[in-house]
């Protein structure tokens, strides 16, 4: 049995859930989310206090699905009740943010500026022109969205410059001595 996927979900006060045999819908403070469930699982609540999820067979294909499900009907919850955040930080000289709207305007050393525009279900807020923040109440989308940003321009790893996940540590290598 999975470890992770015999876990019981503790549902918290301000989240409603509504079950169907093929989708689970969530819905709470921040938003709602659906999605749908492998016909090789099933989902039973408790008393609108905690969910439990079960497989209907012990083939590969349901053992493997177990434990993913469990965590993201779990990240379900917690999005809906308490979102999620990334940060990333501008770390360059004349490296800036700033927000027009919902579009997400980037100066990183190119000869033009870089304009990523905010997906539905997603926020994007600057700090002191070097901190994005990034937040929702999907983890998937979240995450992605960060990634997305953060490949414009890596950090490299001479001087360390680029977009970098807040308390990401970048390994500085030394350059070329002269001999």
């Amino acid at each position: 049995m999975s470890r992770i996927g015999k876990q019981i979900i503790k549902i918290p006060s301000g989240v409603s859930i509504n079950l169907t045999p093929e989708s689970i819908h969530v819905k709470g403070p921040k938003g709602e989310i659906q999605r749908s469930i492998p016909f090789c699982l099933s989902i039973v609540q408790k008393e609108n206090i905690s969910l439990q999820i079960l497989r209907k067979d012990e083939n590969i294909s349901s053992r493997e699905m177990h434990g993913l499900f469990r965590s993201l009907i779990s990240n379900m919850v917690v999005g809906t009740s308490k979102g999620f955040t990334k940060i990333l930080e501008l770390k360059g000289i004349g490296y800036k943010a700033n927000i027009d709207k919902k579009v997400l305007n980037l100066a990183l050393g190119f000869s033009h500026p870089v304009k990523i525009e905010a997906p539905t279900g997603i926020e994007l807020s600057v700090e002191n022109n070097t901190i994005i923040k990034i937040s929702g109440i999907d983890k998937e989308k979240v995450g992605l969205i960060a990634q997305q940003i953060r490949s414009i321009k890596p950090p490299e790893p001479y001087k360390g410059k680029g977009i970098l996940y807040k308390g990401e540590v970048i390994q500085i290598k030394v350059g070329k001595s002269s001999k």
